[in-house]
């Protein structure tokens, strides 16, 4: 097989895939890898430092939010557009363009002196995740042929993400408390100039072999939509879920993507051929995505809040406990091509989702006292493992039976399902916290009414898990011989 990345599904269509990996491909494989460590360990390493930052640059209480909110509008809302723009434009020339952007973009965050320098260091952070994460799976699955490297890649991908989002948190808190809330930007520097340097001569170019207009009232649109509605899912946290601030940018949201789907359906060329969305595998891999991210996410939150404010833990020492969840993860990335190989790519999904939703209703049996940090650790190790394995399925599954040249927008609405569903996930499991927390309870002291909150929230985030199981095991599984829904493996 060539060495090179280029457009490899027809004849891994009619032969078989190789089973190992040559030197070229392992070195992509590293860079892409991480690359894609790099961008998880962004989106977390914040968290604790979040309070440093709004009294080191003067942020009111109520602004401080947009730290994280506007990294996640500008990695949602353009993420299916570079996936696309990936595809027809070339997929190392974006990867290289959206890394040599993150670079700059940290460097002026960590400088920054004023709330206005630091967000706009975040929006371009943002920008570059949604330019950098489909190119780089998208360069990942036109390297890899569809089989057991492929399989292998995207699980050593899924435990890359995982590991890089809990060293994001625990660094975090250790770069914060040891030098400066600064260093959590410009710890990127220096990784992504690396990886600039040495994918310019690595990475060879990948586009489709068929040049195409770019869908720009698509993309307008798709964009907007995108925009409005993780705005208004991100304020629900602040405002409410029933407020103007929050239903407004929603339903706006829906609006524009319906409109976007309108335009695509009689574009010639179109963002998002409907082909692609109309696959059993594309929709309900993506489904199961969605699914097991904004759960992971929630849970995170639910047990960083349990921590904290229920058993009286330290930030630093909170990041420390998530390093079994880490580590688990890892393990479940590398053990995941396994599983897929045995039962398939929508097998793999459902068995994650359900280990993932037994340790939320393992979570459930927290107390109050200190004692409990076992079986904090052990559930969360628990669902580490089973979010990767969902993950590493559902990313085969959804960029499975594709031809190349319409990977970059597989592996964008892969991305756009993640950013999705980190987004969602601690708004809306934390209105159920915060409803049950406050409800009147006579004698209740404020650490018990969080606990209340938590372990209300941890049974929904079970029972939605089991949920996004059964539908795709009772619709999904049973028609899994269809070769547009099998695992490659």
């Amino acid at each position: 097989m060539s060495t090179t990345v280029s457009e490899t599904s027809s004849i891994a269509s009619v032969t078989d895939p190789p089973q190992q990996m040559t030197s070229r491909q392992r070195i992509i494989l590293i860079l892409l890898l991480g690359s894609q460590f790099m961008l998880a360990a962004d989106f977390s390493i914040l968290n604790v430092a979040l309070p440093d930052i709004g009294t080191g640059l003067h942020f009111s209480i109520g602004s401080l939010q947009w730290v994280t909110t506007a990294f996640a509008l500008a990695a949602a809302g353009f993420t299916l557009l570079f996936g696309r723009v990936a595809d027809l434009f070339g997929r190392r020339k974006l990867f290289l363009t959206g890394m040599g952007m993150l670079t700059v973009a940290s460097l002026v965050g960590g400088l920054a002196t004023s709330p206005e320098m630091l967000l706009a260091g975040r929006v371009a952070q943002g920008l570059a995740t949604a330019i950098v994460t489909p190119a780089a799976l998208s360069l990942l699955t036109t390297t890899f042929p569809e089989g057991p490297l492929r399989a292998k890649a995207l699980g050593l991908n899924g435990a890359m993400l995982s590991a890089g989002f809990i060293t994001g948190a625990v660094l975090g808190g250790v770069l914060t408390d040891l030098l400066s809330w600064r260093w959590t930007f410009f710890i990127n520097v220096p990784v992504g100039a690396t990886v600039f340097v040495l994918g310019l001569s690595v990475i060879k170019e990948s586009r489709a072999e068929r040049t195409a207009k770019l869908d720009i009232p698509g993309a307008v649109t798709v964009s907007a939509g995108l925009l409005a509605l993780v705005y208004g899912i991100s304020t629900a946290q602040q405002k409410g879920w029933t407020s103007a601030a929050t239903l407004v940018p929603i339903l706006a949201g829906i609006a524009l993507l319906a409109l976007f789907w309108a335009i695509e359906l009689r574009s010639a060329e179109p963002l998002v051929s409907v082909r692609v969305v109309k696959r059993r595998s594309v929709r309900w891999g993506n489904l199961g995505g969605i699914v097991t991210f904004t759960m992971a996410s929630s849970l995170t939150f639910l047990m960083t809040l349990y921590l904290q404010r229920v058993l009286g833990y330290s930030p630093l020492v909170t990041g420390l406990t998530f390093g079994l969840l880490g580590a688990a993860a890892f393990v479940g990335g590398t053990v995941a091509p396994r599983l897929i190989g045995k039962v398939g790519g929508p097998g793999g999904l459902i068995v994650g989702l359900i280990i993932q939703a037994s340790a939320s209703f393992m979570l459930f049996f927290i107390g109050d006292s200190k004692s409990w940090i076992t079986l904090v650790l052990i559930g969360t190790a628990v669902s580490g493992y089973g979010h990767i394995t969902a993950v590493v399925s559902y990313m085969v599954t959804s960029t499975s039976g594709l031809p190349d040249s319409e990977q970059g927008l597989a592996t964008g609405l892969t991305t756009l399902t993640q950013q999705v569903g980190l987004t969602l996930g601690v708004p809306v499991l934390s209105t159920i916290a915060t409803a049950q927390a406050s409800r009147p309870h006579p004698g209740r002291s404020d650490a018990s009414a969080v606990l209340d909150g938590v372990r209300t929230a941890t049974l929904v985030n079970g029972g939605v898990l089991v949920a996004g199981m059964l539908l795709l095991a009772v619709f999904f599984l049973p028609k899994s011989k269809h070769p547009e829904a099998t695992s490659p493996v």
